[in-house]
């Protein structure tokens, strides 16, 4: 048993695989869903092949656009991708963490199984729970458009 401050989701959305993959891995496509509710995404930087870098400019509703950055660590098509996460003057709650991302062939729909972490505290393990899961609901809808 550990106690690193793991977080672990799951969510169904109502595409085939190759599509979920590839809205996740196109950086014109990520662009249109990526982020909470009512952010936008004014840049990106998104080419993942291992080792690569990228950056994603992220637009609050309100306030200063702010950046996440990281390194692709694993780029499998059509089944994984694993990336370092941090954001650009991190705060102090934060560190580095990795994004792992699985994608379920279920035919007409895929599930992905995301985990991400070792976080340094439970509110930032449930900040990014929150940001992912409105994240993978506007994927979801995305994908329905």
């Amino acid at each position: 048993m550990t106690d690193e401050l793991i977080l672990e989701l799951e969510h169904l959305l109502p595409a085939p695989r190759d599509d979920v993959f590839r809205a996740f891995t196109t950086a014109g496509e990520l662009a249109q869903w990526w982020g909470p509710a009512g952010f936008t995404i004014p840049s990106v930087d998104f080419d993942p092949r291992v080792d690569e870098t990228y950056r994603i400019e992220m637009q609050p509703p309100e306030g200063d656009p702010f950046f996440l950055t990281g390194v692709f660590r694993e780029v499998a098509p059509p089944e994984r991708l694993a990336f370092t996460f941090v954001w650009e003057e991190p705060d102090p709650e934060d560190v580095e963490t990795l994004a792992e991302v699985s994608f379920a062939d279920l035919g007409e729909s895929t599930e992905i199984l995301l985990r991400q972490g070792p976080f340094r505290t439970e509110a930032r393990r449930e900040l990014h729970r929150d940001g992912w899961s409105d994240t993978l609901d506007r994927l979801s809808s995305w994908l329905r458009d």
